[in-house]
């Protein structure tokens, strides 16, 4: 029997994750169910023989690449699968760099993410096609799709906030209003799929959109 955690704050998501796995996987078993990187943490630390660490990658106050870090350095034994929205979030080098063996898409089939738990368990690592294409799309310089849903000012406005700028900053410098600023900061996120700056800091850097 392979013990697993799922963490995510979808809390709808999650669970049905957890039902899916229940009736389709009779050699899986979820010993617990989180909804954020720093309840993951704890839930390992109580139980250090977890099997596999299933680990959304956008949580709140600790997200999944900082779960992934704590984890694999306290439990090298416990497998990390990390879950992710979108093919090309700019994680997934953090993520293998500090010890996860798996990275999968929250829409593929849930036959092939079981396969995914499986083959993670036999130590070998696990990507979704769809984020080993991204790889390949960005070594040959192409942008992240969401990249292009940006306006030209949107583009600006986060040119400079991966730069570190704060929204006074940039109102001052790309020459438009503050609470224009915010609103343009809004929708980027939501472009992005990232809740907060630190994140876009983060996707912007690994994907090199400003290098």
């Amino acid at each position: 029997m392979i013990d697993i955690l799922l963490a995510d704050d979808q809390v709808l998501f999650v669970n049905s994750l957890k039902d899916v796995i229940q009736m389709k996987a009779p050699d899986l078993r979820v010993a617990g169910v989180v909804y954020s990187g720093e309840e993951a943490i704890q839930f390992v630390r109580r139980h250090p023989r977890l099997d596999v660490a299933i680990l959304d990658v956008r949580m709140q106050p600790i997200d999944g690449l900082e779960a992934v870090k704590v984890i694999h350095k306290e439990f090298p034994d416990v497998k990390i699968i990390m879950l992710t929205t979108f093919a090309d979030d700019g994680y997934l080098r953090g993520a293998l760099e500090h010890g996860a063996s798996g990275y999968v898409l929250k829409d593929m089939l849930p036959q092939t993410f079981i396969n995914a738990i499986r083959i993670v368990m036999e130590g070998q690592k696990y990507l979704s096609p769809q984020v080993i294409d991204s790889m390949v799309r960005r070594k040959q310089g192409e942008k992240p799709s969401w990249f292009a849903e940006l306006t030209d000012k949107e583009r600006r406005v986060l040119e400079l906030l991966s730069f570190g700028w704060n929204n006074d900053e940039i109102a001052s410098e790309a020459n438009l209003g503050k609470q224009t600023v915010r609103n343009y900061v809004h929708d980027i996120y939501a472009k992005m799929g990232v809740r907060d700056r630190m994140q876009a800091m983060r996707v912007c850097i690994e994907a090199r959109l400003f290098e």
